[in-house]
């Protein structure tokens, strides 16, 4: 297979990149980055470079710089087609979405479609992965009944949130927004071009090579303040849970998709209800890992954060026969293993 992945530096870009070079060595995986994660989150020091780097070692990755929003960039990255794109480039912050609405759509909205007629000149054989997210669904998470417990909120009447969730008639934030109109046109193009394309409505997805800060990627960040002395503040009072997905059964998923018979599909995907972690007992965790916890300031609730988020994953599991393997205590270990190791990286 040949294989285009977006944003193939980031988190899930990387994973999917490894994962589909070693799968089988005849593969052919090209990887599209514009290397600006650390530019979005005002972070003065490499990121994600580490990642592209990383992936020098495979023979039949072929790295191209550009950007997904530049027409010639993605017609060089599809050359003569490909069988599959993996589209994981995004602006991924629900602040900075915020802060630069303009920015965030041409990447996520904009930057989608130009990816899937990019793909559709070439070939509508292409298979499209989409990696779309839990935001989509906006403030109608918040509907769902809660009942507050010592060190967590939980849903009272389900246990999770399934694929039957509304999206419309309500505030989303900027980045919902942008990311659900790539997630419509995704669905789109299969309807009306007939080409095969899977949508993944990701929940709070971590792991190894994962670049935190503040204002996205929580679960490295935490991990990085903790080890090595940085105040940590959280929004809200703590007790706000997320279901936690491994960067690796998430591409399990998106390979298990591709080598599906479906023409299309739509998953909401995460940890679920097995697998999930407040704010207050993830510190709990990394103090029992480390040996430390670190300064907590505590601020006033952030515009459509979600008190709870827990994925109902009975779709997919029953749809791909697809199973979480890592489960959230497991990947935390191997997350902070990680940002050990590279000491380096993350204490300059």
């Amino acid at each position: 297979m040949k294989i285009l992945i977006t944003g193939g530096a980031g988190l899930v870009g990387s994973h999917c990149a490894e994962f589909f070079s070693k799968n089988n060595p005849k593969n052919k995986v090209i990887v599209l980055d514009n290397l600006m994660r650390s530019k979005i989150f005002g972070y003065d020091k490499d990121s994600v470079e580490f990642n592209w780097n990383y992936l020098k070692q495979f023979k039949n990755i072929e790295r191209i710089k550009g950007d997904v929003r530049n027409e010639a960039d993605v017609k060089k990255a599809i050359g003569g087609g490909v069988d599959v794109v993996i589209h994981t480039a995004g602006q991924p912050g629900v602040p900075s979405s915020v802060r630069m609405p303009l920015e965030d759509f041409s990447i996520n909205a904009f930057g989608t479609l130009n990816v899937l007629e990019a793909a559709r000149k070439k070939s509508k054989d292409t298979v499209i992965i989409y990696c779309s997210t839990n935001k989509v669904y906006g403030e109608n998470v918040d509907k769902i009944a809660l009942a507050e417990e010592g060190k967590r909120y939980v849903f009272k009447d389900i246990k999770g949130v399934s694929e039957e969730m509304c999206t419309d008639l309500t505030g989303h934030t900027p980045y919902g927004v942008s990311k659900l109109v790539g997630d419509l046109y995704v669905q789109e193009y299969s309807y009306i071009y007939k080409m095969k394309t899977g949508v993944f409505r990701m929940s709070c997805t971590y792991g190894t090579r994962q670049f935190g800060f503040e204002d996205q990627g929580w679960v490295a960040w935490f991990i990085i303040a903790t080890l090595f002395n940085k105040p940590i503040t959280i929004y809200g009072n703590g007790k706000q849970v997320r279901d936690m997905l491994y960067a690796d059964d998430l591409v399990d998923a998106f390979n298990l998709f591709i080598n599906s018979n479906s023409e299309r599909g739509l998953f909401n995907i995460g940890g679920g209800p097995d697998n999930t972690i407040s704010l207050l007992e993830f510190l709990d965790e990394l103090e029992s890992l480390t040996g430390k916890r670190p300064k907590v300031n505590f601020s006033q609730w952030r515009p459509s954060d979600q008190k709870v988020y827990i994925t109902d994953t009975t779709k997919l599991e029953e749809s791909l026969n697809w199973k979480i393997r890592v489960k959230v205590k497991e990947g935390i270990g191997e997350l902070t293993k990680w940002v050990k190791e590279n000491e380096s990286y993350f204490s300059r």
